[in-house]
């Protein structure tokens, strides 16, 4: 199969901020992509060579979408995988695939293939609603506190929520959930597996993220993490150990803990490009996106390692703004050395709302880090009524 300058078209599911970086490689690359997101306003409507605007998880309209290209492929896990699954029974080319999409969409079942193929995870237990949790530790069979976890459709801390009260479970939605014990641990860490579909698998360095107290949402990611190579190679390989029992084609985010007494959970996994793997754009000879590109067509895999140090900040809506969005201050960062911001193309800004990010690279790690908390404390994303 010819990809490049041809006729053959790359599908993407979903239109976000992970799709344009896709598809900056895609029109690297002069390959032809079709993106459906259900916003006209999506990032990635001005980029593609076609959009359609379209429900995700409606079937009839995943499959026809589908039905019109070569490879199809996603940048957010919330599909119709029952038309994925047609869609490849009838020969379209889908990665991740269906069978990859349906483990990890809902995460009581991610939970139970950890269990099932002896991943190392955090200890848990599901419930059909979480009505029931209540009445779990009445009985003993629950114990606070616990982290409440949403069975599906949980995003960017969404659907995640720490109970350490009973009071706490009262404005929780009445869903299927699983209750996780709590880990006490040193790090957070990542690693993003890369395998095409001819099953060559890479790794990149190990990251580490530090993450917002109450959004829950990541706001450093720092490469390497500033761990000991040995924590760094049991990290490495639990997360080939998750990839390989996946059978995944593309990338795999492995997201773990690094506990006190330095063993590593799976806390859970992204099929796609990653919120982890942003700094590879300015840090790595192959950035996380071409790869994913160069996995899914079955292309040799890129050197993933760094070409120097990287942190990533993540620029989120500011509290107490909602409205038409203005970087407020972006000059100021663009005028430091070794930093490059990205915007995402979102018009309009609300608490904790990615909106972009920005790596700041420098053969100094603790220069970068240092400079990294200069650039979160310079730049706002507020609305224009701050003005």
């Amino acid at each position: 199969m010819h990809f490049f300058s041809s006729d053959f078209k790359l599908g993407i599911l979903g239109g976000g901020q992970l799709g344009k970086m896709l598809l900056y490689e895609t029109r690297k690359w002069d390959i032809y992509t079709q993106v459906m997101d259900p916003s006209h306003e999506a990032p990635c409507s001005i980029a593609c060579n076609k959009f359609i605007q379209g429900d995700l998880m409606d079937f009839d309209t995943v499959y026809h979408f589908g039905s019109n290209v070569d490879i199809l492929t996603i940048e957010i896990e919330n599909v119709n995988v029952d038309a994925l699954e047609k869609l490849e029974d009838e020969g379209i080319i889908v990665y991740p695939s269906s069978k990859t999409l349906r483990t990890i969409q809902n995460k009581a079942t991610q939970k139970l293939f950890y269990v099932d193929h002896n991943i190392p995870t955090s200890p848990f237990s599901r419930f059909a609603y979480t009505s029931e949790i209540e009445d779990s530790i009445a009985n003993g069979g629950m114990q606070l506190p616990f982290v409440w976890k949403s069975a599906q459709f949980g995003y960017d801390g969404q659907g995640v929520k720490i109970v350490r009260h009973l009071d706490d479970l009262k404005d929780l939605p009445n869903v299927e959930c699983i209750a996780e014990e709590m880990v006490d641990f040193k790090n957070e860490l990542a690693v993003i597996v890369a395998r095409n579909s001819k099953g060559n698998v890479t790794t990149y360095p190990v990251v580490e993220m530090e993450f917002h107290p109450e959004a829950n949402q990541v706001e450093y990611v720092i490469c390497p993490a500033r761990i000991d190579d040995s924590v760094a190679n049991k990290a490495t390989e639990v997360a080939l150990k998750v990839s390989q029992h996946m059978e995944h084609v593309g990338l795999l985010a492995v997201e773990l803990f690094q506990t006190q007494d330095d063993e590593i959970l799976v806390n859970e996994v992204a099929p796609r490009p990653h919120n982890s793997g942003h700094y590879s754009i300015e840090a790595s000879y192959t950035n996380q996106f071409e790869q994913h590109i160069r996995a899914i067509l079955g292309l040799p895999l890129g050197n993933t390692s760094s070409k120097v140090a990287g942190v990533m900040v993540n620029l989120v809506g500011a509290e107490g703004h909602t409205g038409s969005v203005i970087y407020k201050n972006i000059e100021d960062i663009l005028d430091m050395e070794g930093v490059t911001p990205h915007i995402y193309g979102k018009k309009q800004t609300r608490p904790f709302r990615k909106m972009g990010h920005v790596t700041i690279v420098d053969e100094d790690m603790s220069k970068a880090r240092s400079k990294a908390q200069e650039v979160k404390e310079i730049i706002k994303v507020v609305s224009e009524s701050y003005e």
